[in-house]
């Protein structure tokens, strides 16, 4: 009985300083200011029916419609100009930019303006704006001026604005997949494609167009009117894990359709199409900071070939680029001293 005791009396000694230690640890985080806190909470997601009829309240909707709408005042045929191939930034941007795992616009208020690595510079929203045009859409900039880019802006900023500076709701952005042991392979990405995507993206990759030929019901996935090879779809991982919590029609976070193998394959099958071209020589001009997954040079390293940089695996990448940063922090420490 004694040792019975003795040994509940441990068990609880344990836990209680287990629990003491995980206090004190979150202590030490909330007091040193560490890096974004990822949130189990959900993203709160204003409804457009709050907004006053007032200058900023139509400002904010006018926004909306052209997230919802890009191709009718931007597109080929565009009532105020044609910067865009057509495409809406809707069928990136799911839902208006709200949809969880939707490449949305939860962390647009919050993050910006932001150091971006790809182009070495501090962005505000409206590079996020311009960058969009020159990529996703394979268009041009509008003025950076108009009151569409004010609108714009004013729309991405008040759609995020319960997220607090730091802090990451669950669903934010695009869903990372776990890497595949293997390169993401094209021959069963197609097989993907034709069971669950060629219905809606055509066999050509082409789309379809909405009823009033302004838009696309369902976009171009390559080809003349598809995002070009800037875009940050063209990178496999982005392109795998915004299918996986989003297509096809009808899936979502809960409710997925595909495997990540499947996922990955379809990926590498639609970004092995013929996409526009765009110069990206100027994209990451510090080269060490390369995301594992771009697939143009040049490269900090020789080891890792361009073919696996586009397909994989991406696993050992990652793992020598966290390495040679830590050993790059680390010798600039002994420096410092």
């Amino acid at each position: 009985m004694l040792r019975k005791t003795t040994f509940i009396l441990i068990a609880i000694a344990a836990i209680l300083v287990t629990t003491i230690t995980a206090c004190l640890h979150e202590e030490k985080k909330q007091a040193t200011g560490d890096a974004t806190t990822v949130s189990k909470k959900q993203w709160l997601v204003p409804d457009t029916a709050e907004l006053s009829n007032d200058d900023y309240g139509k400002l904010v909707k006018y926004g909306r419609a052209l997230v919802v709408n890009t191709s009718y005042y931007f597109g080929p045929n565009g009532v105020i100009a044609h910067k865009s191939n057509g495409m809406n930034c809707q069928n990136c941007h799911l839902n208006a930019g709200t949809k969880a795992f939707g490449n949305n616009f939860s962390l647009t208020a919050s993050g910006y303006p932001r150091f971006k690595e790809r182009s070495g510079t501090v962005e505000t929203v409206v590079t996020k704006v311009e960058d969009c045009f020159e990529r996703s859409l394979n268009g041009s900039k509008i003025d950076s001026n108009s009151r569409e880019m004010k609108a714009f802006v004013a729309y991405q900023q008040w759609i995020g604005r319960n997220v607090k500076k730091g802090t990451k709701p669950e669903g934010s952005g695009i869903e990372e997949l776990a890497f595949l042991d293997r390169p993401a392979d094209t021959t069963r990405g197609r097989v993907v494609y034709v069971a669950k995507c060629q219905t809606c993206h055509q066999k050509d990759g082409g789309g379809i167009p909405n009823a009033t030929k302004t838009g696309y019901t369902y976009p171009p996935l390559w080809g003349n009117h598809s995002y070009n090879i800037g875009a940050s779809i063209y990178r496999l991982s982005k392109f795998a894990g915004y299918v996986k919590s989003n297509m096809p029609f009808g899936a979502d976070h809960m409710h997925e359709q595909l495997t990540n193998e499947q996922a990955w394959d379809v990926a590498a099958f639609v970004n092995s199409q013929p996409h526009p071209f765009k110069n990206t020589s100027a994209d990451w001009p510090k080269i060490t900071t390369k995301p594992y997954d771009c697939p143009f040079g040049p490269y900090a390293d020789r080891q890792f070939s361009k073919t696996q940089r586009k397909y994989g695996p991406f696993g050992p990448i990652k793992k020598y680029y966290a390495e040679l940063s830590k050993k790059n922090n680390k010798e600039a420490r002994l420096i410092a001293k």
